[in-house]
């Protein structure tokens, strides 16, 4: 995926500026924002991370695992979930916003793992580069590339949490039915609130 540090600068500020203006009216209308960076019409799976600065303890996040829609949509989207519907987190307050810092993710198109040998699976997966995703039914988890990293997750711990956040026992990747993806990711992050943005290397 070519992305370069300007085009993550746009999408944050494009993120933050969603989550700004939705705070602030309640007659905020999306395609304000989207027509701002309507040149990313791309299909493509995107999460948005919030974290209180500077202790980085997660206060939202919210994303799309598939390429739903355009990017420049789902940004817009994202970001508005991932400050106010995240149910693991209380809805963030328009003051607390210039207290976070954004964390933006864009997914590569998932990728379906054979699952013929439980060995070779966690072989084919790279714990802290590559992201998973669990799937069986209605249920669902992903785990972001980074989340791994930061955890120090290896590859059978990572996919056993996404089975978790799935809403499933830890060791059903195992099983044949269950469907399992992985996927990339390009990763930047705002320094601090407001702040430059950089790439986080994977």
């Amino acid at each position: 995926m070519e992305y370069s540090l300007e085009d993550g600068e746009r999408l944050i500020k494009a993120a933050r500026y969603s989550i700004e203006l939705f705070l602030k009216s309640p007659r905020f209308e999306s395609r304000i924002i989207e027509n701002h960076i309507k040149q990313y019409a791309e299909h493509r799976g995107v999460y948005i991370l919030l974290y209180h600065y500077p202790t980085i303890t997660m206060r939202g996040s919210s994303g799309f695992s598939r390429p739903v829609s355009q990017l420049n949509k789902l940004v817009v989207e994202a970001a508005i979930a991932a400050a106010t519907e995240d149910p693991k987190h209380v809805p963030i307050s328009e003051p607390e916003l210039d207290e976070c810092v954004i964390e933006l993710y864009i997914l590569s198109d998932p990728e379906r793992v054979e699952k013929r040998d439980n060995r070779k699976i966690t072989k084919l997966i790279k714990a802290g580069k590559d992201g998973v995703m669990i799937q069986y039914g209605f249920k669902s988890g992903v785990i972001l590339p980074t989340i791994a990293a930061r955890n120090g997750w290896k590859q059978e711990e990572m996919l056993d949490n996404a089975c978790i956040e799935a809403g499933l026992p830890k060791d059903s990747w195992k099983r044949k039915e269950i469907e399992l993806h992985r996927f990339t990711a390009k990763v930047f992050r705002e320094s601090r609130p407001h702040g430059m943005v950089e790439e986080i290397v994977l």
